[in-house]
């Protein structure tokens, strides 16, 4: 790891202040101070904003609820406000990482994470888009087993690794900025960026922006919702699939429902034909595999993750069959 300064926040702007020139923050430092030791990530300077006043969770006036960026991700999955009405975001956090992980790392830094990808993470590999714009992709040719089904371009096949991002989708979450030119809100929706002709850029955030918070919505898929991840080890894996689905049920009929695939593309992969296809009917087996089929109809499986197609599909079954049968958790 190289030499570089050091600045300690005290305000949000003193924060944007150190940022437009060049300099980097960090909270947890969970990924970022990984792919510095790595050598992937080389920043000359680094902004300590952990003892900015954002590290709370409010419930809204609008009946959601407020996420401090600087929340640890444990503290988020067992708050009350999240337990109860967005049981979905607490199972999506809890299968991710290790306990000790969890504790340390926070809200904005989950979301602005990077790839794992192999051939990013490991500089000796010099064929990496992500990491050297213009010198080529080598998982489109090389190990590309754990890799996008869908939104992937020439130039990236490189999966985002969030588990909360995917049940932050599924809610219609929105992100609240502050940079150089201001506060703004981002729906989530809008947050992340597909690879296209720019794979070096995860996200559509502007430089010197800093993620202040995350804001939910009221939620209908409190009593019906689930968050599945299948992978290769149980404990401290990214996701090969994971499912969010929420379910709004009434009279036994799907009245609205939310479909996000994760592990599968450089974003939460939001299903919207998938969803058209449980509204207005009655949740059970037919139901769920049509929706599972629409899932993914437009997959595009690289050489080795073919097998992620069906998994796809069995996963968005099972995550339904689970959410239409869930009952509301209570702390």
């Amino acid at each position: 790891m190289k030499a570089f300064d050091y600045h300690r926040a005290e305000t949000v702007d003193d924060a944007v202040g150190q940022a437009r020139r060049g300099a980097r923050y960090y909270a947890g430092g969970t990924n970022l101070f990984d792919l510095m030791k790595r050598g992937v990530e080389d920043p000359g300077a680094l902004v300590d904003i952990g003892s900015l006043p954002l590290d709370t969770v409010r419930s809204t006036d609008s009946g959601g609820v407020l996420i401090g960026a600087l929340v640890s991700n444990s503290a988020v999955a067992n708050h009350p406000l999240v337990r109860t009405s967005y049981p979905l975001l607490s199972q999506a956090i809890l299968s991710g990482a290790t306990a000790q992980i969890r504790n340390m790392a926070t809200v904005g830094g989950n979301l602005l994470q990077r790839t794992r990808c192999p051939y990013f993470m490991d500089p000796a590999f010099g064929a990496c888009n992500k990491r050297v714009p213009g010198s080529g992709c080598a998982a489109r040719v090389g190990f590309n087993r754990e890799h996008a089904l869908f939104g992937a371009s020439p130039h990236c096949v490189a999966v985002h690794p969030s588990d909360l991002a995917v049940a932050l989708a599924a809610h219609d979450a929105v992100v609240h900025l502050h940079g150089p030119a201001g506060a703004r809100a981002l729906p989530i929706a809008e947050f992340f960026a597909l690879p296209g002709e720019r794979p070096e850029r995860d996200t559509t955030v502007a430089a010197g922006e800093l993620i202040t918070g995350v804001e939910l919505p009221a939620s209908p898929y409190g009593a019906h919702s689930w968050y599945l991840k299948v992978r290769d080890r149980h404990s401290y894996a990214f996701a090969l699939v994971s499912v969010a689905v929420g379910l709004h049920i009434d009279d036994g009929v799907v009245t609205s429902a939310a479909v996000v695939l994760g592990g599968v593309a450089a974003i939460p992969w939001r299903v919207p034909a998938a969803e058209a296809e449980l509204v207005g009917q009655a949740p059970g087996p037919h139901t769920f595999a049509a929706a599972a089929r629409a899932a993914v109809t437009d997959a595009q499986p690289l050489p080795q993750n073919g097998f992620k197609v069906t998994l796809a599909a069995n996963s968005v079954v099972r995550a339904l069959t689970r959410a239409a049968g869930r009952s509301q958790l209570r702390s």
